[in-house]
């Protein structure tokens, strides 16, 4: 016999607001590297019914932006931005947020950010300096995804929450980023060692 448990975690908190409130609401997704991934199915859930948000991709080269025309498609506008220039805005996400604030006149009511850790860290200090209520997903340090590994535990407002049960989406502006990115660091020496592991297999294999 065999045993399901869930569901685990919880919805993103718009999708209970009704069409005309999130029409009046103007939110802005930002998706660093991969995190275009899990932002685009938000921003197209949103697009079908009239809301269109605004889009930052970011990622180091142009050739590293994922999911950029499908985001056009739902999207009011997408920004790309690049570190090293090469397509978009130059810069990094928080630069561009605070471009589209101080040069652009541009307004938020909510900042969702998926991505990198350190990136959802900055991006959620500069939204809360423009009080901007500020949603991260920290999907990224789960790991069995049931609650049972402890990998996902994070303190938010003082309190121990496990991503994969409690989140994955929490207020951006109480996540102990720098505990968390402290835990996600455990690992490193092993992780590289094991990947330089891999590596040396894959040139004798070939």
């Amino acid at each position: 016999m065999l045993d399901i448990t869930g569901p685990l975690g919880n919805p993103s908190e718009f999708i209970h607001l009704d069409d005309e409130t999130l029409k009046s609401k103007k939110i802005l997704f930002i998706a660093g590297g991969l995190g275009s991934a899990p932002v685009y199915p938000q921003v197209k859930w949103l697009g079908l019914r009239n809301m269109r948000p605004d889009v930052i991709i970011g990622a180091k080269t142009k050739e590293m932006i994922i999911f950029e025309n499908e985001m056009q498609t739902f999207a009011q506008n997408v920004f790309p931005a690049t570190d090293d220039g090469s397509y978009g805005f130059k810069g990094l996400v928080t630069n561009l947020l605070e471009d589209l604030i101080t040069n652009h006149n541009k307004k938020y009511d909510e900042v969702i950010a998926i991505g990198p850790m350190v990136m959802m860290k900055f991006v959620s200090q500069v939204a809360k300096k423009y009080d901007i209520k500020t949603t991260v997903s920290l999907n990224s340090i789960m790991v069995d995804g049931t609650g049972m590994c402890g990998a996902c535990r994070v303190n938010v407002g003082g309190e121990t929450k496990f991503t994969c049960v409690d989140g994955p989406e929490f207020d951006g502006h109480i996540v102990d980023f720098d505990e968390a990115l402290r835990r996600q660091a455990m690992y490193k020496n092993q992780e590289q060692s094991a990947n330089c592991k891999c590596m040396q297999q894959l040139a004798v294999n070939q």
